[in-house]
């Protein structure tokens, strides 16, 4: 008997539909043949608690730090018990063994830790699937390699698990003893990505809360032209005084110069007018649709993440939501057509957008070189009926589909003018926007658009007929929301100033994962670190503190983009793992001996009345999380990969 065991159950099911014959569904597997398809459910397994090496470790004690294991250990977790006794159990039975996780450095992980945990000692094949329809998953089926070639990408993905445990456990210990010391009875939790989230949201509100607002001024004249009128701005010159961003910090020119305008003649010194052509949005990547839908409809990227489940799980309605790819298999060009009608036919928004769409063009989306593990979110076919489903539900389904659709329409294209003149010997500058061509943008927007400019001619002469000043304020940055910090995760390469590590950071995938970056934001509102009012997540007196009392390289996300160097260099067979962990100990021993009881006092002394304290629920989480309680526990990791 053969036996694939497969990343996910969604997975398992397109690769016995594959398969030649009918499957039988059994306890926990598929029967095909003589081929049989079982699946984990996520991480089946997880790292070992501290105490499971030393029962010494159960109570937290300073001097036990850091921990480190001399032989790793894994243990199975509690809900996954029955799976991993029905992948035991035809392990036994089995002659062949395929191995199908996800085609990236967890999906190896996933399943392979599993088969080595279980003590198979024959030879493995490695199936790789990033496409869910039957025809690519035949074709997957018909070049299976030899899963030797991809062991350095499990090596790697276990390299990054045991090094977030040796991380998150040896510091959140050493916080929460110096904790105690310092009052705070809780767990102070600590981790690689988790803890520079946090410090980014802090030093947010540090710049708002600092920020001194001072006016600017800026003038304006309306000009009359050959074609009509249009209003332009002045552009001072560096002989005024200008903050860094070019403003006027003085009222005086402006209002000299304003008075001198009205009736003064000049000319249109340049005009620079360009087609641009804009493709369409592409198709969701999971983080992506979380900022969207936090924006238009006001939800948290939790309940995104938990609302496309059910669309996926429940309802069937979408392609498996937890993928970093906003593009499409090529391959789906030819069965799209048919899938948006039948999953748009019975809504009355989704019809009317499918009306207008032309299955004839192609856009950038469908770029088989650009797919990873998995493809960008679509509408698997199955109609759609708004009335099953809640309102959120179906507001997250019609912006999965809107993107797909988009695809099919044509490129927005506009004319875009820039324009200078020149009055008085000063510079004036405007700009409009004709449109050409609405393309894809009647189904993102049914704003107006700013009015065009008037015709203009290099040379020709113009008046102005009036002009004013006004007086504008700085403002602050805006605290972060859901969207926002989502965003700054996918983008974290943004805020790090170090050249080498921004281009290391912007070629992964940012801070977090796509399916854990959510998990991340509700993690850190369940342990007190921020709080959300209204829309805007602010981070507490706690989690201010406990930034403050940090060394500034665990607050900061160039640690990601270093271990992600060494760790790329271990997937690709060019490093071991083992100096690579015996740095992260090396470095440990010095975090941990900095850890400071007054220092943490005195910054949680210095953070109250800073911040605002966190709700109900945050209080709730935060008594679950007793240093008593949680000593030697390990949190769980998610599906894919720690958040620690």
């Amino acid at each position: 008997m053969r036996l694939i065991i497969a990343e996910k159950p969604s997975l398992a099911r397109s690769i016995a539909e594959a398969l030649p014959g009918a499957a039988q569904k059994k306890d926990g597997y598929l029967s095909v043949g003589d081929t049989e398809v079982t699946w984990c459910l996520g991480h089946l397994l997880e790292q070992a608690p501290p105490d499971a090496y030393d029962p010494a470790f159960k109570p937290w004690r300073r001097d036990h730090l850091p921990i480190v294991p001399g032989q790793w250990k894994l243990v199975p977790r509690p809900k996954a018990r029955g799976q991993l006794s029905v992948i035991r159990a035809r392990l036994k039975q089995a002659r062949q063994l395929v191995h199908a996780g996800d085609p990236d450095r967890e999906g190896q992980l996933l399943v392979q830790e599993v088969i080595e945990h279980l003590g198979w000692k024959g030879p493995v094949q490695r199936l790789l699937i990033n496409d869910l329809n039957r025809p690519a998953v035949a074709r997957a089926l018909g070049r299976i390699e030899d899963n030797a070639r991809y062991y350095p990408l499990y090596r790697a993905a276990q390299t990054r698990a045991r090094a977030d445990w040796l991380y998150g456990i040896n510091l959140t210990r050493a916080w929460t003893l110096i904790g105690r010391q310092a009052g705070h009875d809780g767990v102070l939790s600590v981790g690689r990505v988790q803890t520079p989230v946090l410090g980014l949201v802090v030093r947010r509100d540090e710049e708002i809360r600092h920020f001194t607002p001072y006016p600017f001024y800026v003038l304006w004249a309306h000009l009359r032209v050959g074609a009509g009128t249009l209003k332009a701005w002045w552009v001072p010159g560096e002989s005024h005084r200008l903050d860094e961003r070019g403003r006027l910090l003085d009222a005086a020119p402006a209002q000299t110069l304003a008075e001198r305008l009205p009736g003064a003649e000049g000319q249109v010194s340049s005009v620079d007018s360009r087609r641009r052509r804009q493709p369409p949005p592409l198709p969701y990547s999971l983080s992506a649709l979380q900022v969207d839908a936090a924006r238009r409809h006001g939800l948290s990227a939790k309940a995104v993440l938990d609302i496309c489940q059910r669309l996926y799980e429940r309802h069937q309605l979408i392609t498996y939501p937890r993928s970093d790819c906003r593009y499409l298999p090529r391959e789906h060009l030819a069965s799209l057509p048919g899938q948006l009608a039948s999953a748009c036919r019975d809504d009355t928004t989704l019809s009317g957008w499918l009306a207008n769409a032309d299955m004839g063009l192609r856009s950038r989306a469908f770029d088989d070189a650009k797919v990873g593990a998995h493809h960008a979110l679509a509408p698997t076919g199955k109609p759609f009926v708004a009335e099953r489903l809640s309102r959120q539900e179906a507001d997250v389904y019609r912006l999965i589909a809107r993107n797909v659709l988009a695809q099919f329409y044509p490129a927005l294209e506009t004319q875009e003018v820039k324009a200078e003149f020149r009055l008085l010997d000063e510079r004036f500058q405007a700009s409009g926007q004709t449109l050409l061509v609405p393309g894809w943008k009647p189904l993102f927007t049914t704003r107006d658009e700013p009015p065009p400019l008037p015709a203009l001619v290099e040379g020709e002469a113009c008046q102005a007929l009036e002009a004013q000043v006004e007086q504008r304020e700085t403002r602050p940055p805006e605290p972060f929301t859901d969207a926002s910090l989502i965003k700054a995760m996918m983008n974290i390469a943004r805020y790090v100033e170090d050249p080498e590590v921004r281009r290391t950071l912007r070629e992964t995938d940012g801070l977090g994962t796509e399916a854990t970056r959510a998990g991340i934001i509700e993690t850190l509102l369940e342990r007190d670190y921020l709080v959300r009012k209204a829309k805007a997540l602010r981070a507490t007196r706690l989690g201010v503190g406990l930034i403050h009392s940090l060394p500034e390289a665990v607050s900061r996300p160039e640690r990601t983009a270093l271990w992600e160097q060494r760790l790329e260099g271990i997937a690709e067979a060019q490093a071991e793992p083992e100096p690579f962990v015996a740095q992260l100990v090396e470095d440990l021993r010095t975090l941990v001996g900095s850890a400071d009881s007054q220092r943490l006092s005195a910054a949680l002394g210095a953070a109250q009345g800073e911040s605002p304290e966190a709700g109900p629920a945050s209080k709730r989480g935060r008594r679950t999380n007793s240093p008593r309680r949680s000593a030697g526990r390990k949190r769980r990791p998610s599906r894919k990969g720690s958040t620690t």
